[in-house]
């Protein structure tokens, strides 16, 4: 029941003195006292009833409003039996605190409103469980085989006024009733869960986004409950849904919970449907891999991919180009943790993204694992030649990735937008992802060369700080392939004995002479354009370069020497 039912029932004879902006609060109990510090029989919710026995001066009712506030109570009754008229300090009182107030009736007991409050909640708790028993019953009935998800989280709004929706565990909204999640909402609290799951703690778990409070229920596969007890958290909480609910579960009793739990069961049989759809793919995109890395022939690998086509190219009519994508979870500390099959569960998520790979890719991605690393075959649409953007029969050549303005070929940056920020909360210090993503090539004579691409790529992205990273095949061919390969202590060495002598002279002098070499490099050795740059008369950068040349014996006139300094600035 809500306060406001309280002043609507004329038998109470309640007064309203405060808080009317604060009526809509459920009252879930009552409670008669006369102490100065009831706190340790308060748990929050109930109308508190008083004769005012407690306050023998003015000083003793702000320390009383503070307890019951701080204890969440509904609402405070105060009785005009023994002091007449309620004090106006307790009425100021009440009002700062946000505390609604009534005046009780001389002529009313607190018996009275007591039997009243306790009738009321009795009879709601009562009518709550048997409705909680029934919708149970129903949702029971109608699970994914009658409609999916959707279905179920259907019913929770319509009956228990639940809003919900199944997020991946990059935030990816799966299934939800009525309006979606706000922008980046579902990220935010995929990655709440994520760092809340790997403490080991039960859920649900509490998380606030955007000023709304969530409870977050995990979905953990049908039928496997003996063996994730046996797993370790890291690995399996990177591939499993949740059941997000915009309420708080912290207060709701066992049979809701249990209706909950009912709910990520009926969840988990779409989750585990869905994964036996995906086998299939698996093991093709297994048998595939096998043939391109034992170096079977290309007309082997063409055959293969034509027996493939019709379960990962569904309404395509063309043969696609493709890439492929290697990722790999790597585990800290000595854990011992196979990394494949949670790559190979990461992977597939972040591909099936329609905001990554588009719409229907998710009925397109082939991911196989084969030990500590996940590779995926990614179909791409036919692109056309750079050459002849209008012909669109022609191939691209051979190791070339999308012309531009195409949008069918998968960029590495693109690929982790949406998704380093959950994933980098669900590894933490434990762990870290890294991606490599080929070129697109157009026959299967390029697809073993394009997985060596993709490896490389990746050993780039494993070079880069972060526990979430991605490299593209652009980088192959730049001095970024390069340097993350450079030993620490060369690097250390190598920069130390360009750059420190100019640290050390900023530091004493305040001189830039860092940034100018940087501005200087970055404009091509311009003097005018640098000088614009740093707002500087030409004069005054010619007296800063000679500075850097004279202190680390360097001339910038010299390619070698701008490179070297190029080099250094990169690895610093």
């Amino acid at each position: 029941m809500r306060l406001r039912a309280l002043l609507d029932t004329e038998a109470l004879g309640l007064q309203l003195l405060g808080g009317e902006d604060e009526l809509d609060r459920p009252v879930r109990g009552v409670m008669t006292t006369d102490l100065r510090d009831p706190s340790r029989y308060l748990s929050g919710g109930e109308l508190v009833l008083t004769g005012l026995a407690w306050r023998r001066d003015a000083s003793d009712t702000e320390p009383f409003v503070r307890i019951l506030a701080n204890a969440g109570v509904a609402g405070l009754a105060a009785g005009e039996a023994e002091l007449g008229a309620v004090p106006d300090d307790l009425i100021e009182s009440c009002l700062r605190h946000r505390l609604p107030l009534f005046a009780v009736d001389e002529t009313v007991a607190f018996a009275t409103i007591t039997e009243h409050v306790v009738r009321q909640v009795s009879g709601e708790r009562a009518g709550d469980l048997a409705a909680v028993v029934d919708r149970h019953r129903r949702l029971m009935t109608s699970g994914p085989a009658g409609g999916g998800p959707e279905v179920v989280l259907d019913l929770l709004t319509s009956d228990l006024d639940l809003r919900a929706w199944v997020l991946s565990p990059t935030g990816r909204q799966i299934a939800g009733a009525g309006e979606p999640l706000p922008p980046r909402a579902g990220a935010e609290l995929a990655g709440k869960h994520l760092a809340a799951s790997r403490t080991g703690r039960p859920g649900p778990h509490r998380a606030e986004v955007g000023g709304a409070v969530y409870s977050l229920f995990p979905v953990r596969h049908t039928g496997r409950a003996a063996a994730d007890r046996d797993r370790d958290v890291r690995e399996s909480v990177l591939s499993e849904w949740v059941l997000a609910v915009a309420a708080d579960a912290g207060d709701w009793p066992a049979a809701r919970l249990d209706l909950l739990q009912g709910v990520t069961q009926l969840i988990a049989v779409e989750r585990d449907r869905r994964d036996a759809a995906r086998s299939v793919r698996r093991r093709l995109a297994q048998e595939v891999l096998e043939l391109v890395q034992t170096g079977a022939a290309p007309a082997e690998i063409s055959a293969r991919l034509r027996v493939a086509a019709p379960v990962l190219l569904p309404g395509l009519g063309t043969a696609p180009h493709w890439q492929v994508v290697v990722a790999r979870v790597e585990w800290t500390h000595g854990t011992g943790l196979p990394g494949g099959p949670a790559a190979q569960a990461l992977l597939e998520e972040i591909l099936v993204d329609p905001a990554v790979a588009g719409p229907e890719s998710a009925d397109r991605i082939a991911v196989a694992h084969t030990g500590e690393e996940a590779i995926a075959l990614v179909p791409l649409t036919a692109l056309p030649r750079a050459d002849a953007p209008g012909d669109p029969e022609s191939a691209a050549p051979e190791g070339a990735g999308a012309p531009e303005g195409q949008d069918a070929a998968l960029h590495a940056d693109a690929l982790l937008d949406s998704v380093r920020a959950p994933l980098s909360a669900g590894l933490a210090d434990d762990g870290r992802l890294t991606l490599g993503v080929s070129a697109a090539v157009h026959s299967a004579e390029g697809l073993r060369g394009a997985l060596e691409e993709a490896r490389h790529a990746r050993r780039v992205a494993a070079a880069r700080p972060g526990p979430v990273c991605a490299a593209g095949h652009h980088e192959l061919a730049s001095h970024v392939l390069l340097l993350p390969f450079v030993p620490d202590d060369v690097r250390r060495a190598f920069t130390a004995r360009l750059l420190d002598p100019l640290r050390d002279y900023d530091r004493r002098h305040r001189a830039e002479l860092i940034e100018t070499l940087e501005a200087f490099l970055d404009c091509d050795g311009s003097w005018t354009r640098c000088a614009a740059r740093l707002h500087l008369h030409v004069n005054t950068l010619r007296y800063r370069v000679g500075r850097i040349e004279q202190l680390t014996g360097r001339d910038l006139s010299r390619l070698e020497d701008k490179l070297d300094f190029f080099l250094a600035l990169r690895m610093s």
